[in-house]
């Protein structure tokens, strides 16, 4: 049996380490200011006592035990769009050493003992000082964990947060608080409180690991949330489970109408990241892109690796993103902790204007504050004098109303989307990098679409009616990011074209090729199938939902009926010779075979999510050419198959 007096003594001998003050007030030992144990000096004793010991008999002392031991951990939060760092979430570390193997053990026997709120405040304050240390703090977002058993206390950890954000000069906006999915944190009765008072303070919120809790879709739906973080069960493997994906895109159009943005949590690889990113998702955390961290310095900016995986895609402009910028509105903006008089002053300079967006301090866009809200006090007597009374406490904050909010790169038909989806909405704010770029109204975005139909309609090439290369770009893009089916792309290439357009000209030139695109629309007429004019005698058919088998039987016969109908462009002597004779492309006299298309075919197989189409083009030229070799002219590859 174990010696309850050596216990005593083992946890009396590091409790002297952790508590200098304690050894100094004893009657076993004295010391001064100059022989004290430093911290490390600490750890290292501390790290002879078992944890177990530890954890069984120190409960009493836990918050003095954490003290010792206990780190704060910061994980980037990371744009998608343009890896970016956008904050920090705060995770506790160290709890093992005193024999807690996670956080939620040392929480839980904190709460056991009624130490839960001097620990947290105590890594609250720990996590600050240390967000306050980065070069990027003020640009940055600190996101923290609040446990719902704390609820009851809100309103003093609140407080306390406050004095620590004054002294670091750290705006609360700098600040989101993550409600755990532990417990129904809308169950508690001093919730709704604290959450109005968080947000009239300031402060962000965000509901953590979304979709595996126990009323996430509660808090959505009644409060105010800034950002929503998608648990890793519906990250993980998202490139090659379609029910996975359909969530994800579902979830993240819910969140935009209501103005809330979403974290994608415990992204692991390439492939996840980029599914995350092009279902729009806005900001991503996990392994892909950092680990946690002690160490400040190991802290970056931005992640290059991320940069890189989206260099195609921001290196130019959608036709989609240039339309909305000509309509964008940049409207005046108030920030949420400006004076009451400075929105009279801005509707009064403004009389035309019934709404203005409403920024934090790290100009990111909250929702609006429209006339009507303030109509009820402007036409009362006193009515701006009690507003501005700090008695009655009325703030801008008070008088947000959340609007949708989405990113600049977002096609038009879903913000129109959106749109329709949020019954009264004023407007639609958009963001560039998360920061507030400007408004849309619905009439504005349906200018948008009317310039992109006029667009597509003058890029569609006079003599087939196709579409040209911009709308076949914007098809592989689109189809690229839908892993939910088969894709091929197949690229038409006339065989011996120019020896004929010498011999015969243009005008039989022309007729082949219009020949062609009648084929083409014979065979391709689903709405999904897509067909497009590259230019001269280069088409491009982009196929979805087909298996192989499917389309080498259609494109078999689009092959042999071009080729037999194009023979009766010939002359008798050409065609009954099977050649003609020509000039090669160095001008030397040759003799060509009839014209035939080949067609190269890159395959996308279900699962696979492309960001980057230059993948795809990298490919084509080498498919094309070993079509054009070939004794059928059809040659299908796998899109990242070894040549």
């Amino acid at each position: 049996m174990e010696d309850p007096c050596a216990f005593h003594k083992t946890f009396t001998l590091a409790k002297e380490f952790i508590d200098p003050s304690a050894a100094c007030s004893g009657r076993k030992r004295t010391c001064h200011s100059g022989d004290r144990p430093t911290m490390k000096t600490s750890m290292s004793l501390a790290a002879t006592v078992a944890p177990d010991v530890l954890r069984r008999y120190a409960s009493d002392q836990i918050v003095t035990l954490a003290k010792l031991v206990v780190e704060n951990a910061f994980q980037p939060i990371v744009e998608a769009g343009t890896g970016t760092v956008f904050g920090y979430e705060s995770l506790m570390r160290g709890q093992d050493r005193i024999g807690y193997e996670t956080p939620v053990d040392i929480l839980d026997e904190a709460y056991q003992a009624g130490q839960l709120l001097q620990l947290e405040q105590m890594v609250a304050s720990r996590a600050l000082a240390k967000f306050a240390t980065l070069s990027n703090f003020s640009t940055s977002t600190l996101f923290l964990n609040l446990d719902v058993r704390l609820i009851p206390h809100g309103e003093h950890l609140v407080e306390t947060l406050l004095q620590h954000l004054r002294k670091a000069n750290i705006p609360p906006s700098s600040v989101c608080f993550e409600f755990s999915e532990r417990f129904d944190n809308t169950s508690v009765p001093e919730f709704s409180g604290l959450v109005s008072r968080l947000r009239k303070a300031g402060f962000k919120l965000a509901i953590d690991d979304f979709g595996v809790g126990h009323g996430e879709m509660k808090l959505l739906c009644d409060y105010a949330v800034d950002y929503l973080k998608i648990d890793r069960h519906f990250v993980a493997d998202v490139d090659r489970s379609p029910r996975k994906r359909h969530l994800l895109k579902s979830i993240v159009n819910i969140a935009h109408v209501l103005g809330t943005r979403v974290i994608a949590e415990g992204i692991e690889t390439e492939a996840e990241f980029i599914a995350c990113r092009e279902y729009g998702v806005d900001l991503v955390q996990g392994w892909f892109i950092s680990r946690p961290t002690t160490h400040i310095s190991e802290l970056a900016p931005s992640f290059p690796h991320l940069q890189e995986l989206g260099k195609s895609k921001r290196g130019s402009q959608s036709l989609d993103e240039i339309l909305i910028r000509k309509q964008i509105e940049l409207l005046p903006t108030v920030y949420e902790n400006d004076s009451i008089d400075s929105v009279f002053e801005l509707f009064r300079r403004n009389p035309r204007q019934a709404f203005f967006p409403v920024l934090n301090a790290n100009d990111e866009p909250r929702g609006i504050i429209h006339e009507h809200h303030l109509k009820e006090y402007i036409y009362q007597p006193f009515g701006r004098d009690l507003l501005k009374n700090k008695m009655y406490e009325r703030s801008i904050s008070h008088f947000v109303e959340m609007a949708p909010i989405v990113g600049l790169d977002s096609d038009a038909e879903q913000l129109m989307a959106i749109f329709a989806n949020m019954e009264g909405s004023n407007c639609l704010i958009l963001t560039d990098n998360m920061r507030y770029a400007g408004v849309v109204s619905a009439a504005s975005l349906i200018k948008v679409i009317n310039e992109k139909q006029l667009k597509t309609a003058q890029d569609q090439n006079p003599l087939t009616g196709l579409p040209g290369n911009r709308a076949i770009r914007d098809f592989m893009r689109q189809s690229g990011r839908d892993g939910d089916v088969l894709r091929h792309f197949c690229y038409c290439d006339f065989d011996n074209f120019k020896p004929f357009n010498d011999a015969y000209g243009f005008h039989l030139g022309d007729h082949a090729i219009s020949l062609f695109a009648a084929l083409m629309r014979r065979y391709f007429f689903a709405e999904r199938h897509f067909l497009g004019h590259v230019g001269g005698d280069d088409f491009f058919i982009g196929v979805v939902g087909w298996t192989k088998e499917e389309l080498t039987e259609i494109l078999d016969r689009l092959i042999s009926d071009f080729h037999d109908d194009v023979r009766d462009l010939y002359s008798d002597e050409d065609r009954a010779a099977g050649r003609i004779l020509g000039h090669d492309r160095t001008g030397a006299e040759a003799l060509f075979p009839l014209m035939r298309c080949s067609i190269g075919v890159i395959e996308l197989p279900e699962g696979l999510v492309i960001d980057d189409i230059n993948r795809v083009s990298a490919e084509i030229a080498i498919i094309k050419s070993a079509a054009k070799d070939s004794e059928d002219g059809l040659v299908f590859h796998l899109l990242g198959e070894a040549n």
